[in-house]
């Protein structure tokens, strides 16, 4: 299928590795410009050296309002197609582990820098009466993962403010749309896996294979799967789908509606 975004421009926050790195790359393959960020430039480098012309990059913490200006003078006047909205996520943690200053963090990784970013793209989409947004966020908003309480609780809280937004502005041509991924090969299942290890204390490799037995495919998931869905969430293709919080989680959720 062509999705029709070759020469369009995107805009990947969080791109160095994981699921941000494989919707860049996927994108990328399909002839599109990629404005990427991360705070590590090894990552970002091998990222341009795939296709020097098509990449451009910044440095930075993107929860910094200065990194997400850069992100915006790297686009300059070009038309922006999409972004992709994705960041680690806070420290796992059982609720009564918390103290209120972990709270204060987690609003600010999770949540703050979202809406600050979109607050300053949305605007442009309007103008251009066209635009796709996709959260990377997690299966927690479907379906509690133990010990990811601060993820899960402002992740929720996102999907909230994603489904009031599309609600306010999709007449304008814009869609937004939340992925819920599961348990994927990323650096970021790390946390979850040493966290389930330290606390029914088990193997590390004892704590990974429990997580795969959650699944109904038996497997943990790819990051360019996911990145196939992402994609196609990206493109005019997908014009009547907004609002959506989707599960990529090889059957994780037990909802019905999961």
């Amino acid at each position: 299928m062509d999705l029709g975004i070759t020469n369009k421009v995107f805009i990947v926050t969080g791109a160095g590795t994981g699921l941000g790195r494989a919707v860049a790359e996927a994108l990328l393959n399909e002839g599109a410009y990629v404005i990427v960020n991360s705070r590590t430039e090894e990552h970002m480098k091998t990222l341009e050296a795939l296709s020097p012309h098509r990449v451009a990059y910044v440095l930075g913490d993107i929860h910094s309002a200065g990194t997400q200006e850069e992100l915006l003078n790297k686009l300059g006047h070009r038309e922006l197609s999409g972004v992709v909205i994705n960041a680690g996520g806070p420290p796992a943690m059982a609720a009564m582990e918390t103290k209120l200053e972990d709270w204060d963090g987690a609003y600010h990784s999770v949540m703050r820098w979202k809406i600050q970013f979109l607050q300053k793209l949305i605007p442009r989409f309007v103008n251009q009466n066209y635009g796709r947004v996709v959260f990377i966020e997690s299966i927690s908003v479907k379906q509690p993962v133990e010990n990811l309480v601060l993820s899960t609780s402002f992740r929720m809280a996102i999907v909230g403010y994603v489904k009031t937004l599309s609600q306010e502005i999709g007449q304008h041509g814009i869609t937004l749309n939340v992925l819920a991924p599961g348990y994927h090969h990323t650096n970021a299942l790390k946390r979850v896996i040493d966290k389930k290890s330290q606390v029914n204390k088990l193997s590390i490799q004892e704590a990974k294979e429990q997580l795969v037995a959650e699944t109904l495919t038996n497997a943990l998931g790819e990051p360019q799967d996911f990145a196939s869905l992402a994609l196609w969430l990206l493109s005019s293709k997908s014009r009547y789908i907004t609002g959506q919080t989707i599960s990529v989680d090889g059957g994780i959720s037990k909802g019905v509606f999961g």
